[in-house]
Formats: C-alpha cells, sequence, structure tokens
C-alpha cells in the first residue's frame, strides 16, 4: 500500500499493542519517531516487524515527553488506547485504569504540542450517556490547548476487515484543519466473510472439509475480543460471540496451534468436539494483519495481541484522512 502523494509525515504512537494502528498510519505516510507499550511481548512484536522504529517498553503514565524532546511538533499522535468498559461498569474501579489513560492522553498534549490527535476506542465512548463527563473533560482540554475536535464511530467491517468491529474515534487538528477532514466512506462495497478469508489457510495442511467449511462461514466474524492479560486463556469473546461462530462451524472457546490436518473429523452437530478452532495467525488475518506480521510471545499472549489490536486497514484510511486535512 503506498502512502498519500506529498512528503511522508510524524507521529507518536501511544499504547501501541501489536502495532495494529501505527502499522496502518505507516501505510498512509506517517513514520512514527517513538512507540510505547507497557508490556514486553507487545514491545517484542514491535521490534520484530519493524527494527528501524524506536520502541520503548513505558507505561503511559509514566511517560515524560521532556525526556523525548524529538516526539515534540510531531504531525500526530495517536492512541489505540484499551478499550474502555461497558457503560453499565463505568463507575466500577476497575474501569478506571482505561480512562485515566485517555486523560493521560491528553496530558500529554500539552507536551507534545501534535498538529493532531487520533485516539480509538470503543464506540460507546462517543454515544453513551454513561461517558458525557470524560467527553466533557477532553472538550475543555483540547479547547484550552486550541484544538478543535470531532467524535464518530466507524465499522472495521467497511473498510475490507472480515470483521464486525464498530470503532469509537476521536480526532481533534490544531487551526482550521478540522475544516478539511473528511471521516472515512467505506472503501468496500461488499463485506467479506470468514470463509473466503480463511478457505485457503483452513486447506493448508489437505484438510478435505475446507471447502465445505468456508461455503458455512458465509457472514463476517463477530467482534475479536482479547480478554484479560491477568486470567484465563485464549478464546475469541463472551457467550454471544461463541454462539455466532458456532454457527459458522467455529469453536470460539479455544485457540488452536495447528489448522485441522487430513484426518481431522468436522461435524457442527456434535457441539464443540466437532467444531474447528481457529489459530493465532488465522485470528491476525480476521484482523487485518498482513500474514508477514510476527506476533512475539506464547499463543495466549500472541492472541492477546490480535484480540486487543486496532485492525491496520481502519489506521490506514484514519491516516489517509487525516493526512489529508493536515496538507490542505
Amino acid at each position: 500500500m503506498h502512502a498519500p502523494t506529498g512528503e511522508r509525515l510524524t507521529s507518536l504512537d501511544v499504547c501501541s499493542g501489536a502495532g495494529g494502528l501505527a502499522l496502518g498510519l505507516e501505510q498512509a505516510g506517517f513514520d512514527p519517531v517513538l512507540v510505547l507499550d507497557n508490556r514486553d511481548q507487545a514491545c517484542k512484536t514491535l521490534r520484530a516487524n519493524r527494527p528501524d522504529w524506536e520502541v520503548h517498553e513505558t507505561d503511559l503514565m509514566d511517560f515524560d515527553p521532556y525526556e523525548h524532546q524529538h516526539a515534540y511538533d510531531v504531525d500526530l499522535l495517536s492512541a489505540g488506547l484499551p478499550r474502555v468498559k461497558a457503560t453499565a461498569t463505568v463507575t466500577r474501579h476497575d474501569s478506571g485504569a482505561e480512562i485515566a489513560l485517555l486523560r493521560a492522553t491528553m496530558q500529554l498534549m500539552y507536551g507534545v504540542q501534535p498538529r493532531a490527535l487520533l485516539v480509538e476506542n470503543v464506540p460507546d465512548l462517543v454515544t453513551k450517556p454513561g461517558y458525557e463527563e470524560i467527553r466533557a473533560y477532553v472538550a475543555k482540554e483540547l479547547a484550552h490547548l486550541g484544538y478543535r475536535h470531532r467524535w464518530f464511530v466507524m465499522n472495521a467491517l467497511d473498510h475490507g476487515v472480515p470483521q464486525n468491529r464498530r470503532h469509537g474515534i476521536l480526532v481533534a487538528f490544531k487551526g482550521d484543519a478540522l475544516d478539511h477532514f473528511e471521516v472515512p466512506p467505506p472503501t468496500v462495497h461488499r463485506h467479506r466473510t470468514v470463509g473466503e478469508t480463511l478457505r485457503e489457510s483452513m486447506g493448508a495442511r489437505d484438510w478435505p472439509d475446507a471447502l465445505r467449511w468456508a461455503r458455512q462461514a458465509d457472514e463476517p466474524a463477530p467482534t475479536l475480543v482479547g480478554g484479560s492479560w491477568e486470567r484465563g486463556g485464549a478464546d475469541l469473546g463472551p457467550r454471544g460471540s461463541k454462539a455466532a461462530w458456532a454457527r459458522m462451524g467455529v469453536d470460539g472457546g479455544t485457540v488452536a496451534d495447528h489448522v485441522p490436518d487430513a484426518n481431522f473429523h468436522w461435524d457442527p452437530t456434535l457441539g464443540r468436539p466437532g467444531l474447528i478452532p481457529l489459530t493465532v495467525e488465522q485470528a491476525a488475518t480476521l484482523q487485518g494483519f498482513p500474514p508477514d506480521w510476527h506476533l512475539a510471545g506464547l499463543k495466549t499472549a500472541r492472541y492477546r495481541q490480535v484480540g486487543h489490536a486496532c485492525p491496520p486497514p481502519v489506521g490506514r484510511v484514519l491516516g489517509a484522512a487525516i493526512a489529508t486535512a493536515l496538507r490542505s
């Protein structure tokens, strides 16, 4: 994917995770002067794929831009922040960390003073009354700094990602650049299905039912959910998501080490024993990562990185829209 016309732009990417947002922005013409994440496996993933990136294993709450002044005045501050909890749990203690990171991002704006800001999170952050207080805080801080902002919701499904994954987006610009920003319109006219996306990989070890399975998996994936880093193994999401996966003949309760071989007996009428689990690599494909993107760590850690990531195609279309506005 070639960058838009014009000189390449600079970015500071925080809470980078597996690098989905940063990769998409790179495809749109942004080169990060620094990326940071607080998890060892994520930083190893970033270094493995982009050894020329300056990667810092640092918690956003502890990051001091004064110690990294080459990040001052970048074109874009991008943040794929951990997804906040559902509005029903906004007031619970365990939802505070995500809101604190959003506040930390606003404080980082004071030191970095980027030309533009991009924050990616859940759609509830944009639409639900339970988050009105944090939206008001964001508006106040950005106005104080001289930025104009906009909230909106977009779906990765409309941009070639075979997954029904809605995103809450915040963009902000200095000056009048917001007047030149347009929310990316859908870039595909037909949504891709799980079956057509994974059919080739499902048959890689001569599983004879790969085509029959692909015909049953004839809809986009439900939202992949990374789950808690602190507990549990890898699975594809909550109960409702698992039911949707089962309708496609997929066991959403686990993640496989390998795709099925020629001896695997696929029979959805048997329940979970007759369903086929996906591999981490297949989940990454459904998240829009390129096949050569290496994920560091053991299976559960690798899947967590995938499930928590922003799909690169979403970062690419957002980056292209932001770059256009900055160059106007």
